[in-house]
């Protein structure tokens, strides 16, 4: 019962939850930890804690670690999961944060694009009408002054484009490999182009600054989000997606902005006013569309009906 579409759609769910609610966290962090410095801490001890956890309760498979496929197939998540961080963050540097969240979420409709080039997934009709509402939702929800657009915007939709092609992949790889496994290779992956990359262009010395790792604010981001936002969130997505399909996911991650905005509300106590309202309900009701099924028999039968002829 537990692989119901409806279950792992409900998993997901509460993954986006958990990435929109700790985006407030990480803003806060990355203010005294710059961002592949905060990355690849995140990402290595929620690669370590996933792998501690394989050791003391699974460790029959460790053996799945010998398959050069399955780490072909991590690195390639790793790869654009890394890709889509890091594009953003370079595009957040020349854009606002509202047209960052608005050109991210075109995952939305580029999702099933890559699905039929790529997997040669049907496009569905009923995953397009919610791509299109969950694209005008997310315009209502992050914009709110003019979209001309620069170099940063530029940057944003190349990180759109990563994180589209990430859900792609998983898509493909999660039904094929040990879930845990294949998480724990592609948080390495990230967490090692994240050290990679702070080493290069970052003063990477913090990572290793007491005074600095020590701040309240940084601590708690990296307990918060590498447990929950990053070990058990990418361990839920690679186990889950396999039921499910990958533009259902991107729809279902659409919800992220609309809970990160409910959660500054709440924390931060930001006003949400009737565009940004009007645009999360269109949001869910694209998410919700995209989860009725249609009886083509019942459809054609209504349309027979209410022919003149």
């Amino acid at each position: 019962m537990f692989k119901k579409p409806w279950f792992a759609d409900f998993n997901l769910l509460l993954v986006a939850l958990i990435w929109g609610s700790t985006f407030v966290i990480v803003q806060k962090a990355i203010a005294f930890l710059e961002p592949y410095s905060f990355n690849s801490v995140r990402f290595t001890i929620a690669a370590l804690t996933l792998l501690l956890i394989i050791f003391l309760f699974n460790r029959s498979s460790l053996s799945h670690f010998t398959n050069k496929k399955i780490w072909s197939s991590g690195i390639t998540l790793g790869f654009w999961l890394f890709l889509g961080y890091g594009f953003q963050t370079v595009g957040l540097l020349y854009t606002t944060s509202s047209k960052a969240g608005f050109i991210t979420g075109l995952s939305v409709v580029l999702v099933p694009l890559f699905s039929y080039l790529l997997l040669k997934n049907k496009l569905n009709w009923q995953v397009g009408i919610s791509s299109l509402l969950a694209v005008i939702g997310l315009y209502l929800l992050t914009i709110h002054n003019n979209l001309s657009l620069n170099v940063g915007d530029g940057y944003v939709l190349l990180c759109a484009i990563s994180f589209a092609l990430h859900i792609v992949f998983t898509g493909k790889f999660s039904s094929s490999y040990n879930a845990i496994c294949l998480t724990v290779i592609q948080l390495l992956t990230v967490a090692s182009f994240s050290f990679i990359t702070a080493f290069i262009i970052e003063d990477w010395q913090q990572m290793f600054t007491v005074k600095m790792v020590l701040q309240p604010e940084v601590i708690s981001a990296l307990l918060i989000t590498s447990f929950f936002a990053t070990a058990l969130a990418f361990l839920a997505q690679t186990h889950f997606q396999s039921f499910t399909t990958p533009a259902r996911v991107a729809l279902i991650f659409a919800m992220e902005p609309v809970f990160a905005a409910l959660t500054a509300y709440i924390l931060l106590h930001e006003r949400l006013g009737l565009k940004s309202l009007l645009g999360c309900g269109l949001i869910l009701l694209g998410m919700v569309l995209s989860e009725i099924k249609f009886n083509k028999n019942f459809i054609k039968r209504k349309l027979k009906e209410w022919d003149l002829t």
